[in-house]
């Protein structure tokens, strides 16, 4: 077939069938929490970035960080309508809140299914029969980030690990501290602590001095003030970094900067978004089954760190870390 036949054929299939050819995929991406939260933002982009021109997406926030939480189910079902009235090829929950929330109603459909960043098993949320959900799985890198401090602080004996009360943090407790409230790696004494009021945050960072050597940061965007608004997270971390008496490490990258921690051991929002990208091509390009596809682990985890906290509190990286690390400010 010559070039132009080729181009009479395209264009008699646009007037035929207008809006069939070369047609994007949509996709509809339901997040747990919001467009501002760093981490939605982070895998959103990379989302955007990785599928490119060929895809519409569509967003939906639950917005599970400052939502009360008798009002999730009520945002699940919002979504769900929003998922009725798109009936797009394929659906993206990203986090934990989206697929616990909305797994049921999904695995009785045949839409393809991806989810991002679920920290617990996702055989807690997915009913046995489901058979058209895969995705990429995240894990706060705990025991790792611990003996990264400890090479920082060889004197520290006792670390505090600051959560707030949402979903992942309540995962975390579970799935790392096995429901308790401390665990012992190596000679460390791990004490984990989820605080859901601005005042019970404050209180405990103020009277960590003479009790904690570090203090690893967490969670911290669901925190509420004492009328029960959501405290602005970006102020609360500040807040937290000018006040506390000993350093501040972080597991996520949002925390880590030069009015925030000092980094660690950290995961990307954007490596689920890319990830996430990847399966969703092989199941909308080539065609591949969900149940065929394997979920991801994403548990390496990147070296990031603030050059001004570093210098705040007089530490300096070991050459084997500062060789791979990334440095803001």
């Amino acid at each position: 077939m010559n070039k132009a036949w080729a181009l009479i054929i395209t264009a008699v299939a646009l007037f035929v069938f207008p809006g069939s050819v070369f047609a994007k995929k949509s996709v509809l991406v339901v997040e747990s929490y919001n467009a501002e939260f760093p981490w939605d933002a982070s895998y959103k982009k990379a989302l955007e970035d990785s599928l490119g021109a060929d895809y519409r997406l569509d967003f939906f926030e639950m917005d599970t960080k400052r939502v009360p939480k008798n009002q999730h189910q009520k945002m699940a079902d919002m979504a769900w309508e929003k998922y009725l009235s798109l009936k797009p090829d394929l659906v993206i929950l990203g986090d934990d809140a989206a697929l616990k929330f909305l797994a049921p109603r999904f695995s009785e459909t045949k839409t393809p299914i991806v989810y991002l960043g679920i920290n617990n098993n996702p055989r807690a949320y997915l009913p046995k029969t489901a058979t058209n959900f895969t995705g990429v799985l995240e894990r706060p890198l705990l025991k790792r980030s611990v003996v990264f401090i400890k090479s920082l602080l060889p004197a520290a004996k006792k670390i505090l690990i600051l959560f707030d009360t949402n979903v992942t943090s309540e995962i975390v407790k579970k799935e790392v501290f096995e429901d308790k409230d401390s665990i012992e790696i190596g000679d460390l004494l791990i004490d984990l602590k989820m605080l859901g009021e601005l005042k019970s945050w404050q209180e405990t960072v103020a009277s960590t001095k003479g009790e904690y050597d570090a203090i690893v940061v967490g969670l911290y965007q669901a925190v509420v003030d004492a009328e029960g608004k959501p405290v602005n997270a970006e102020e609360l971390i500040t807040w937290v970094s000018q006040n506390s008496p000993v350093p501040l490490f972080a597991f996520w990258d949002f925390a880590v900067g030069a009015t925030k921690t000092i980094g660690g051991q950290v995961i990307y929002g954007k490596d689920m978004g890319v990830l996430a990208s990847g399966l969703v091509k092989n199941i909308l390009e080539e065609g591949k089954s969900p149940k065929d596809l394997r979920p991801i682990f994403n548990d390496q985890g990147l070296f990031l760190f603030s050059k001004a906290q570093l210098a705040k509190w007089k530490l300096t990286l070991p050459a084997h870390i500062s060789s791979s690390a990334t440095l803001t400010d």
